[in-house]
């Protein structure tokens, strides 16, 4: 069976948003084993300096690459990452799962993003959209994105 595992910085503060992933993780389990790990996010100051944040992302960043199974096919969620529609994201994610891909990792950095190191490992930068999300909610999207891939691959009427 497919796997599948989120890796987030931060905790999701609303039960909405965690009622949400909750959801959309109960309805993967049918097409996937779905893990997620959760990091926890670096202190920083009210007013954090670029350094600060630089640090924060190293040390987040460090913390990430651990949980990173060594054949897992990785997404980095960032702004600057490719653009897929669901149905080519969809493609994408069948191609890598037909080429042997066993694992899937999706990442999502705290509100200030992935450390260069994770961008680097990762075999495909993804992004969202070109517009701005709160990031909790950018969070329960990649979730209902990645399952709506799953059922697009299935042929499901869930993609109209």
């Amino acid at each position: 069976m497919l796997k599948i595992k989120f890796i987030t910085v931060g905790s999701l503060s609303e039960s909405h948003w965690r009622a949400a992933c909750e959801e959309y993780k109960k309805r993967l389990g049918g097409f996937a084993s779905v893990t997620e790990v959760c990091i926890k996010e670096a202190r920083l100051p009210s007013v954090p300096s670029d350094a600060q944040i630089a640090a924060s992302l190293e040390a987040e960043g460090a913390k990430i690459l651990e949980n990173i199974s060594p054949r897992s096919c990785v997404f980095a969620m960032c702004v600057e990452g490719k653009q897929y529609s669901s149905p080519e994201l969809a493609r994408f994610i069948e191609r890598k799962v037909c080429e042997g891909c066993g694992e899937l990792t999706f990442i999502v950095g705290s509100s200030y993003g992935l450390s260069p190191r994770v961008k680097d490992a990762a075999d495909t930068r993804l992004s969202m959209s070109a517009l701005t999300f709160p990031h909790q909610l950018a969070r329960v999207m990649l979730y209902e994105a990645v399952y709506r891939c799953t059922e697009i691959i299935k042929g499901s009427k869930y993609h109209k």
